[in-house]
């Protein structure tokens, strides 16, 4: 006899599981935790097989009924339930991992690779806050040109110009990604270009080539600090950014090669970076060996040796010096590169010694070296200049 909600309902478990049939070879199965089971048998290709119906009270007897008879349809079209649901899991499976926040995940564990865990926790941080509310949910190949801009006016909405920009470059690289993988079918991103807001460029504040030699005068007679003259000074005869002065270490210079090595994980573009040091250079160098040897870093913090000195130091002994607002410590890289070019250097050294971006991140993990014999050359006429500027004025 099939079965009635009454007798369902009424069922009470036992020491062993038992099987109350409902007819067409489907049954409740009692567990002895009192748990109820619907199953149903059939048979394909004369195995006899069972399919899971539901749970009751959850699956109704009219609904394990109903899904029964779903089943027995497709077993007599010569379909096998069990492989149809392991199909539709995958499927399911699939589908997920075509959401554009499961292609920017694997995205990021792929980069993440080769940066910093601060840069890595940055990128990420962005894509989070930006990207995966609008797009996180969206087939990444469903993404169009237009819902793209949409997520970057929304974003420059709030004046997030340089957010916006860098959003939509992270986005781009992560079609790429999903184009490689074989889930989009192109990068919408290319589309855009144009179409975002700029902000009018600011260049960096510095001084022309004819004040160079009397601001060289001023750095050498400079009446505060001295580990704050001899940072000037290296800065200018070496031209590295800030920040990378500020955190130089001593295991870093090699006195004897006169050369000093940033390690990548200092270098904005993470490749290592070998600075020639000029006799000049290495003058101020063994002055601050004198001065700071014991410790690990070149520039230490007097309030915590290990440190580095703030990264207003610079500009506050320029500004002490009536050069406020016209010179940073990044000028001294655009005035480098302005005079070396005048006098006939070739670009490519004076690029590589200024370590700008190299596209390629396999050339740029070799490139650390590249034309050092040259540069060594450049670096020591370098130095012989700022020399001799400073020596042909007085103040």
């Amino acid at each position: 006899m099939p079965l009635t909600d009454v007798a369902v309902r009424a069922a009470k478990p036992r020491e062993k599981a038992y099987k109350l049939a409902d007819g067409h070879g489907m049954y409740l199965e009692v567990m002895p935790s009192g748990a109820k089971y619907w199953r149903l048998k059939y048979r394909i290709d004369g195995k006899e097989k069972r399919a899971a119906l539901g749970v009751y009270p959850n699956v109704s007897l009219l609904e394990a009924r109903k899904e029964r008879d779903k089943i027995k349809e497709s077993v007599r079209a010569g379909l096998d339930p069990t492989h149809e649901k392991r199909r539709l899991k995958l499927e399911r499976t699939l589908d997920r991992a075509n959401l554009f926040e499961a292609v920017a995940r694997e995205w990021h564990d792929k980069q993440k690779v080769g940066w910093t865990e601060k840069h890595a926790n940055r990128v990420w941080k962005m894509i989070e806050n930006e990207l995966l509310a609008p797009l996180g949910a969206r087939p990444i190949r469903e993404i169009s040109a237009p819902e793209l801009l949409a997520v970057m006016r929304t974003i420059e909405s709030r004046d997030a110009l340089d957010i916006s920009h860098r959003c939509l470059q992270t986005a781009s690289q992560i079609f790429r990604y999903a184009i490689a993988t074989g889930r989009a079918d192109r990068d919408p991103a290319p589309d855009l270009r144009g179409a975002l807001k700029t902000r009018a460029v600011v260049h960096m504040k510095r001084i022309g080539e004819s004040e160079l030699p009397e601001l060289m005068q001023k750095i050498a007679t400079y009446d505060g600090d001295l580990q704050t003259r001899l940072a000037l000074q290296l800065l200018a005869l070496t031209f590295v950014r800030t920040v990378e002065l500020r955190n130089a270490e001593w295991s870093e210079i090699d006195e004897v090669k006169a050369e000093w090595r940033i390690p990548a994980a200092k270098m904005k573009m993470r490749s290592e970076h070998i600075v020639p040091l000029s006799t000049q250079a290495l003058a101020v160098i063994k002055q601050l060996r004198e001065l700071n040897g014991n410790w690990a870093l070149l520039f230490p913090s007097r309030s915590n040796a290990r440190k580095p000195i703030s990264e207003n130091t610079v500009l506050y002994a320029l500004y002490r010096l009536g050069y406020h607002s016209r010179m940073t410590g990044h000028g001294f890289r655009g005035l480098a590169s302005t005079i070396l070019n005048e006098n006939g250097f070739n670009s490519d050294w004076i690029e590589r010694q200024l370590a700008h971006t190299e596209q390629n991140s396999v050339r740029a993990a070799y490139n650390h070296a590249q034309y050092l014999p040259e540069r060594r050359r450049m670096m020591q006429w370098w130095g012989a200049y700022l020399e001799q500027s400073s020596a042909d004025i007085s103040i």
